[in-house]
């Protein structure tokens, strides 16, 4: 402090709590776009050092959930942003449960742990993950920056699911009619692809799809799109399928030279 801004004795200088958070309203629900947004609070709030532990998100969920100020209609979709919050499958599946009491269903969950991702995705639910807790409710990255490190899931996508990564994704598993991988990198499916696959989706057109099985609904590499064909092959080998002025090609694996 200067020294021509000096405080009277009578006035005592409270300093601020680490946290500046009301630890009574963290979780909390909000409406948006005619979904509801369920958000949990980050581990590291500024210079929180005590943090809300899960036991104190749980009881404030379950508040949340028991009140009688609802403002949403039964089964409505949900959306969980965990921000950096590590939570594991158990976890989920106690939240989950909760909201499924209260008539809502948890559909897509938000995070910048990898942990998080993959016990979300594991546990059959949409999951988009980002660097960092400010990129969870900002636009993502330019183009140009360097992408996060490769999401590993062991888990088969159901319908309905949808995995976002701003790296490259692989997948030890399948990916069934319905569902959908979105990856600013390539993407690796260890089994059959069958769903939706967009790799590059910031506009890298070098960015590759590859699968044991490849049998999409469709394919995006950068701004270019493909369909499987009307009729398949009688045979499947291992696939890549790449983007070339002309379109996306797919080839064999063993045959695959970047052009």
């Amino acid at each position: 402090m200067s020294s021509d801004a000096s405080v009277p004795a009578s006035v005592p200088v409270v300093p601020p709590a680490p946290s500046e958070v009301d630890r009574n309203s963290q979780v909390r629900f909000k409406s948006e776009g005619g979904r509801l947004v369920l958000l949990l609070p980050p581990e590291d709030v500024g210079d929180s050092i005590n943090p809300l532990s899960w036991t104190e998100i749980w009881q404030q969920l379950k508040q949340r959930l028991d009140g009688s100020e609802r403002f949403w209609q039964p089964n409505t979709t949900v959306h969980l942003i965990a921000r950096d919050r590590l939570l594991d499958s158990r976890q989920l599946q106690a939240i989950a449960d909760a909201l499924t009491e209260a008539q809502l269903q948890l559909k897509r969950v938000y995070t910048s742990r990898r942990q998080t991702a993959v016990a979300a995705a594991t546990s059959g639910y949409s999951v988009e993950q980002q660097p960092t807790v400010a990129h969870l409710n900002q636009p993502t990255e330019e183009a140009g920056q360097a992408m996060a490190e490769p999401l590993y899931l062991q888990t088969t996508l159901r319908s309905g699911n949808e995995i976002r990564h701003n790296g490259t994704i692989i997948i030890l598993g399948d990916s069934n009619p319905g569902s959908a991988i979105v990856a600013d990198g390539d993407i690796i499916v260890w089994g059959r692809l069958r769903g939706v696959a967009q790799a590059g989706a910031k506009g890298n057109s070098r960015c590759l799809i590859l699968a044991l099985q490849m049998e999409p609904t469709q394919i995006r590499i950068a701004n270019f799109v493909a369909r499987a064909p009307e009729n398949p092959p009688g045979q499947f080998y291992p696939e890549i399928a790449y983007a070339t002025p002309q379109g996306i090609r797919i080839t064999r694996a063993s045959d695959f030279s970047r052009p």
